[in-house]
């Protein structure tokens, strides 16, 4: 822990430091103190700029911006400004933290592995509270401890105590659990193999099937692959799939894990309602997404147009949540399809892939895991639209692009 809050550098470094560290240990909270650290990271970054970059492998940093001036040239033919300028400040952090990594004279190549763990600790204390919450209430109505998997402490539920919604504070864990699954390997296997299965526990009730996917195709690929070697390798393949054997039994037996996960999907992927309170399956909004892309496939309909559009095709189809709740596409390639045109969600699948080559090139299996965990959660979730989404974007896209100096990886010890 000393190693996360003491860093010995010059006092401007310092201060960008824990302007960053406090941005990413309170990113499962409120969204004001993320903003706050963000906002004075901004100042403190354009008070103490640095003038001496020079064009290198930072250029890929500059990628993420991209979106953002893409949203730009989209709300130049936004059918309504407000929409648009709406947009443009939520997705402001796509622009800024890739300004502030280039910028900044702190050297993130050399302390970006504190910063990571600082939220993953962050994110495993956030799992402690929940669970205490959990626990607390269970406790106050005399339920017995299989209430933890009912629906009242799964998914949205179980986030309440922080308003947070699930899939994101689920990727937020995907990733401190890759952390820990990292300090596992590195030493002291039974503290952090322990918290790593608290974490992977977590994922399940949290209950987000994207999420859930992308741990199980880091635990029984990514990880292994990129992280052991030889014979580490070949037992932490026979304990992940071990593990995700016994997930996956636990959710076909409990009637409430099996409804979210499995019944669930076969509606969305089959188009068939649920209950009536229920919003409309995925495939019925991704339909009305297509129809509206066919009829202005090149250039869209103008950044912030998405959900005002989609609202004609849910009246015009009789979807009274969907319309009523003003839901958007609930899936990122779409959203950029529906905003800026075919070439917006080529844009942005072109970015992903560019990182996932980066990645691939440098064996990086946080770059990597993050990319997993974004190209699987983009096909069901508008990523981009909340904040919390685009916070963990920018940052850690920016984060792990910027973690080599001078194209080389510096080592985690920082």
């Amino acid at each position: 822990m000393k190693e996360i809050l003491y860093i010995e550098d010059t006092p401007a470094n310092k201060i960008s430091y824990y302007l960053l560290l406090a941005f990413l240990v309170t990113l499962p909270f409120d969204r004001i103190y993320s903003e706050l650290s963000l906002i004075g990271l901004l100042l403190h970054t354009l008070l103490h700029p640095a003038t001496d970059k020079k064009l290198s492998f930072r250029w890929a940093g500059w990628l993420i911006c991209c979106l953002y001036l893409l949203m730009v040239v989209g709300a130049l033919y936004a059918p309504r400004w407000g929409d648009a300028e709406r947009q443009l400040e939520k997705q402001l952090a796509i622009l800024l933290f890739p300004v502030i990594a280039w910028f900044s004279r702190l050297d993130w190549g050399r302390v970006w592995w504190r910063w990571l763990k600082g939220f993953a600790f962050s994110c495993f204390f956030t799992v402690v509270y929940l669970d205490m919450c959990a626990l607390v209430s269970i406790h106050e109505q005399g339920l017995g401890l299989r209430a933890m998997l009912s629906p009242d402490f799964l998914n949205h539920a179980f986030t309440a105590p922080l308003d947070l919604h699930a899939t994101y504070l689920a990727m937020y864990v995907a990733i401190a659990l890759v952390v820990f699954i990292q300090m596992a390997v590195g030493g002291q296997r039974l503290l952090y193999g322990l918290i790593s299965l608290i974490l992977l526990v977590a994922v399940v009730q949290l209950a987000s099937r994207a999420v859930c996917l992308a741990v199980l195709l880091l635990l029984n690929g990514v990880v292994p692959w990129l992280l052991l070697r030889g014979k580490a390798r070949k037992v932490g393949l026979v304990v992940f799939l071990s593990v995700s054997l016994i997930a996956g039994t636990v959710v076909v037996v409990n009637k409430n894990l099996n409804s979210r996960y499995l019944v669930s999907l076969k509606q969305d992927v089959q188009r068939v309602r649920g209950l009536e309170e229920d919003p409309e399956p995925r495939m019925v909004r991704w339909g009305c997404a297509w129809e509206l892309i066919r009829q202005s496939p090149w250039v869209g309909y103008g950044t912030g147009a998405e959900v005002p559009k989609l609202k004609e095709r849910y009246y015009a189809h009789q979807l009274t949540i969907s319309y009523t709740h003003e839901l958007n596409a609930h899936n990122q390639y779409l959203s950029y399809c529906l905003n800026a045109g075919l070439p917006g969600g080529l844009m942005y699948a072109g970015i992903l892939i560019v990182g996932g080559i980066i990645a691939f090139r440098r064996r990086d299996i946080f770059l990597s895991s993050f990319l997993v965990i974004v190209v699987i959660v983009s096909l069901s979730e508008n990523i981009l639209d909340m904040n919390k989404g685009i916070f963990f974007f920018s940052c850690f896209f920016t984060l792990f692009l910027y973690r080599y100096r001078s194209g080389v990886e510096v080592g985690q010890g920082g």
